[in-house]
């Protein structure tokens, strides 16, 4: 008769690989793009995508952990493997739906323009020339849509957007397309010196982006999306860390970054 510890001993890895720890969720994103992606004093990762992403991977039962990748280095990781899925104020577009997968829309927005204050500049006809400067963020929307929509002007890209707030505001450029928030954020930084034209230029619809192949984590995005709007999850993190900015769109008459998506 096997006496009962050795009985104990011989059971105890077949306990263990019984339940496995879960594969922790590896959410990549660019922590410089506050509110939504950033760090706190302590250098942790803190913001609402995080708090998003911090809700997801508890809906789907995974640990998380994330990536803090350059803006232009998340769908490269996403394809290789590095991350699981990024979440990152990511916009859809048709060159990149050729490459990855969207979840639905969570966050609809428009591109607009911080620019120097100049009385010369009122709208954004008056960029479309040889003797303007346009600064955009490298990867971003806005940096593919620029010669669209400035065909005449010169451009420059830049790798943060802090860079291009600086420019504008002492006047080493004309103007910086990036989206509406961003814009309208950045000009309360530099009230003095420039001006927000927050008109949408070109509309956006953010979303969780993925690879084409992974159907289980889509169907499992979408279902914790769907689930999240439906019980107001986004205008509470909105209420946290937009409660400002929200203010600035409804006096502008702009629909606000988590109003119902067209």
């Amino acid at each position: 008769m096997i006496p009962r510890f050795l009985t104990l001993f011989f059971f105890l890895p077949f306990l263990a690989g019984a339940s496995p720890e879960p594969t922790p969720l590896v959410v990549g994103m660019e922590l410089n793009y506050p509110p939504f992606e950033m760090t706190d004093a302590a250098g942790k990762p803190c913001g609402l995508s995080v708090e998003l992403a911090e809700a997801l991977s508890q809906s789907i039962h995974r640990p998380l952990r994330i990536e803090n990748l350059a803006f232009d280095g998340l769908i490269p990781a996403l394809l290789t493997k590095k991350i699981d899925l990024v979440i990152s104020s990511l916009t859809i577009t048709p060159e990149r739906s050729k490459a990855i997968a969207f979840s639905r829309p969570y966050a609809h927005i428009g591109l607009a323009l911080l620019t120097r204050k100049d009385p010369t500049i009122q709208n954004a006809k008056d960029l479309n020339k040889i003797d303007r400067t346009i600064m955009t963020k490298r990867g971003t929307s806005g940096h593919v849509a620029a010669e669209k929509l400035f065909p005449k002007a010169k451009h420059l890209v830049v790798d943060q957007d802090a860079a291009a707030y600086l420019e504008v505001s002492q006047g080493k450029a004309d103007a910086f397309l990036y989206d509406q928030l961003s814009v309208a954020r950045a000009q309360e930084r530099y009230p003095q010196t420039t001006q927000a034209l927050l008109t949408s230029l070109q509309e956006e619809n953010w979303a969780f982006g993925l690879r084409q192949k992974d159907k289980e984590l889509q169907v499992l995005t979408e279902a914790f999306l769907l689930a999240f709007q439906k019980k107001g999850g986004f205008q509470k993190l909105a209420a946290k860390y937009l409660f400002k900015e929200e203010g600035i769109f409804r006096k502008a008459g702009i629909p606000f970054i988590f109003s119902p998506i067209p």
